[in-house]
């Protein structure tokens, strides 16, 4: 009965612990999306994360929320503010709330010229 119960526990680790890798290490989908950069922020109660949203239209028609977790980007995304911005991102396949709260997550960020 303790094998059993052993290797039940045992199962239910490995699934969920593949299950996250998974998540995490398999992305979606890659892109490039340019806008003009309008909100970066620093939200959360418990667990702390940084959101950012670009325009992509006239008057804010077109919003892309997206999630950062690298250092580098948040710094570039706070010099950018206001500014026409180039992103990189890869899409998870979920949301991973200790991480951020979109699907997707920025992998570099360049400034642009603006086509206007």
């Amino acid at each position: 009965m303790k094998k059993i119960l052993g290797l039940t526990v045992l199962s239910i680790i490995v699934l969920f612990t593949a299950y996250f890798l998974f998540i995490y290490y398999v992305p979606y989908s890659t892109g490039i999306r340019s806008g003009e950069l309008i909100k970066i922020s620093h939200k959360g109660v418990l667990i702390k994360t940084w959101e950012g949203e670009i325009s992509q239209g006239i008057s804010g028609a077109q919003i892309f929320t997206f999630s950062v977790t690298d250092r580098d980007a948040i710094e570039k995304l706070k010099e950018y503010q206001g500014s026409y911005v180039r992103l990189s991102y890869i899409e998870r396949y979920q949301t991973i709330f200790w991480l951020g709260d979109t699907k997707y997550f920025i992998t570099e960020v360049s400034k642009e010229t603006s086509p206007h």
